[in-house]
């Protein structure tokens, strides 16, 4: 199984700020609705993604060891003026400078506070590289851009985000996750185009002590099949299931149950 070091993941956010901001400067409307984040224009959606990393970076830099507030993060919510993509990408650049930095200079096992459970500089380094991966996505659908990222990226993605998931389960508030303690029922994630050795597939059962999951191939009640970036981006819920190349094979309600209940918010 290919994985990914916390080294691959800094390179990965170095690359995606890279384009991401291509995207800025390609005279792109910034004022123009993202289809999915529909409350967000491009410009809002670059802010958000430019103050995380910000963020982040200063989480890291500092070893914190509590949440910090957005107050103290420097230029936070982006370049005073709206719609100047010059102005913009330089944001964008630093921010994403100033991530790298701070991890380069972190081992992944230096604590640093974060919400989830695993509280290291190697966390922030695989989830801004993974949020950087579908929120470039929302840039490209909202410029009308090609989209593409590295197998091992939308792999890594997927894994990290089921993750996630099992860990918002833990929430005894949380009742989309109570929902998904299904006594058993399992989805498959079967990508067609991964290259060897990369074992691009999982079998997730939605069990009732959380859900939980394998790299396998294996019979489920339903599949989600096709090339793994249109898989990772489905899952995402960044596009329909049965869009593009992809097929859904057996319960499509159980899948859409699924999506529908393991969203950010």
């Amino acid at each position: 199984m290919i994985t990914l070091s916390h080294e691959d993941h800094i390179a990965n956010v170095s690359r995606q700020v890279r384009q991401l901001r291509a995207v800025v400067t390609s005279g792109a409307d910034l004022a123009a609705g993202v289809p999915t984040c529909p409350d967000w224009t491009l410009e809002d959606l670059v802010r958000h993604i430019g103050g995380a990393l910000r963020w982040a970076a200063l989480l890291v830099a500092r070893r914190a060891t509590a949440e910090l507030p957005e107050e103290e993060v420097l230029l936070f919510g982006g370049p005073g003026a709206r719609g100047d993509a010059a102005a913009l990408d330089a944001w964008l650049e630093e921010s994403g400078r100033l991530l790298v930095e701070a991890l380069s200079g972190a081992a992944p096992d230096t604590p640093v506070w974060s919400w989830f459970e695993e509280r290291t500089a190697g966390f922030w380094a695989r989830r801004m590289s993974n949020e950087l991966a579908v929120h470039r996505a929302d840039a490209a659908l909202a410029a009308g851009q090609p989209y593409e990222v590295a197998p091992e990226m939308a792999a890594d993605t997927i894994e990290e985000w089921l993750r996630i998931v099992r860990f918002a389960q833990r929430d005894p508030d949380d009742q989309a996750g109570a929902d998904l303690r299904l006594g058993g029922r399992t989805l498959h994630l079967h990508a067609t185009d991964a290259p060897a050795g990369l074992d691009a597939e999982w079998l997730v059962e939605l069990a009732d002590e959380g859900v939980r999951w394998s790299r396998r191939h294996g019979r489920a009640d339903v599949a989600l099949r096709g090339p793994l970036t249109e898989v990772m981006l489905a899952f995402q819920r960044r596009t329909r299931p049965d869009a593009g190349s992809l097929e859904v094979l057996g319960d499509r309600a159980l899948l859409d149950f699924w999506l529908a209940r393991t969203k950010w918010g």
